[in-house]
């Protein structure tokens, strides 16, 4: 294995990735599990520093892929959720999700969790994933579990693992501020702290939950930095969310986590040991014959419980790394329209438009139609095979309702 000495950071054709036993570099500064790295002491620019590698085992990253993303309908649907879509490029978001985390980690070391509904597709857009790796629960109940689940499965492999969770369907515009980010991540990890990967906020927003930093350093280099947090919070009304951003100290939570298994699996036996006692019953049956029979008859009476409520706001040890990297969580169609190229009008256009005096829209296509807007400013028009949606762009987050509807009146079909 080719090692990375001092300045020579890992790039994405280099097998010595950061999850690996070696000395973590950050563009070109090693970051070692040493007190010499806390509290702002900053190494030489250029220095090489020599030291033993550390005894931390390799990094695998985890991706949960659930949800049906009902503010993307009609697009996205349960069967087929905007994470399985191309909605930026070629590529789906999950296609994507992996292509950045295989620029820190083997893919033999990227574990996807996923329903029984979307696993052939999954399977079909990553054909190099290996089998085992695809992890499928009965049903949702939580990100908390199927997090649980993954490392308990990585502990008996590389029980000195550190593990990284990663949405699916988020778009990372800057994908080298993102590998930066996770490997100081995952340097802080080390150091034994939970890590969350926060996003510098580019504006007051209120769909977005934040986390509050401290000024206590725990980690520096010259291209990043990570901080003891101080607490997470729900999202806020739009008042709240200015003063948030005004005072610099506050980041979205883009659910980006880095710990050690070790870490992570002590505090879930401290602060929801039911969980970590249903999970151990699942993996002890993991090579039996009663597997399936086990994993279902657990996750029936599992706890639903996410991560930041379960665990990150209750642990001592939370840590955040500030990120610009041109984050979305692509959650609903104005937010789509943002990402996607406007011409000079301000119109978001995916197919065949014509316009009239149209203005600041998102038109989406999926049936080949000519879709003609005539003096219309700010609404949103997709249109697919089965359904037509239209709606006030101003009020994109209301389209799940629509979803709402469909199940209440017996329409599942469309949703």
């Amino acid at each position: 294995m080719q090692e990375a000495h001092g300045c020579g950071a890992p790039g994405p054709s280099s097998k010595n990735w950061p999850g690996e036993r070696h000395s973590e570099c950050i563009e070109g500064e090693e970051i070692l599990s040493s007190p010499r790295y806390r509290a702002g002491a900053r190494p030489e620019p250029h220095a090489v520093h020599s030291a033993p590698r550390h005894k931390g085992g390799n990094f695998w990253a985890v991706i949960p892929a659930g949800g049906a993303g009902t503010r993307l309908w009609p697009l996205s649907r349960a069967a087929r959720p905007k994470f399985l879509l191309p909605l930026l490029g070629e590529r789906s978001l999950l296609q994507q999700t992996v292509d950045r985390l295989s620029t820190l980690t083997e893919l033999d070391r990227i574990m996807i969790i996923c329903g029984p509904t979307h696993a052939a597709e999954i399977t079909r857009q990553l054909p190099e994933l290996p089998t085992a790796n695809l992890i499928m629960e009965p049903f949702p109940s939580g990100t908390l579990p199927a997090l649980a689940l993954a490392a308990a499965l990585i502990a008996r492999q590389d029980p000195d693992a550190i593990m990284g969770s990663f949405a699916a369907d988020h778009d990372v515009a800057d994908v080298e501020a993102f590998t930066t980010a996770v490997r100081a991540a995952i340097a802080t990890a080390r150091l034994g702290n939970m890590v969350t990967v926060g996003i510098e906020p580019t504006r007051p927003e209120t769909g977005y939950g934040y986390i509050e930093r401290t000024d206590e350093v725990l980690l520096e280099s010259e291209t990043a930095v990570a901080y003891r947090a101080a607490r997470f919070v729900e999202k806020p009304d739009s008042e709240t969310a200015a003063e948030y951003v005004a005072s610099g100290k506050f980041l979205w939570n883009a659910a980006m986590f880095v710990w050690s298994v070790r870490a992570f699996q002590a505090e879930i036996d401290r602060l929801t040991p039911e969980i970590g006692q249903r999970i151990r019953t699942i993996v002890a049956a993991w090579d039996s014959g009663n597997r399936e029979r086990v994993i279902a008859g657990e996750w029936a009476s599992m706890p639903d419980e996410t991560i930041d409520n379960g665990i990150m706001e209750h642990t001592p040890k939370v840590a955040v790394v500030p990120a610009e990297m041109g984050w979305s969580d692509v959650g609903d169609w104005n937010g789509l329209g943002e990402l996607i190229e406007r011409d000079a009008l301000g119109n978001s256009v995916r197919g065949d438009f014509l316009q009239i005096d149209t203005t600041n829209s998102v038109v989406w296509s999926e049936t080949g139609r000519m879709l003609a807007l005539v003096g219309i400013d700010g609404v949103i028009v997709v249109d697919t095979d089965d359904a037509l949606l239209v709606v006030d762009r101003s009020r994109s987050q209301e389209v799940r309702h629509v979803v709402s509807e469909l199940k209440k009146n017996r329409r599942s079909y469309l949703s």
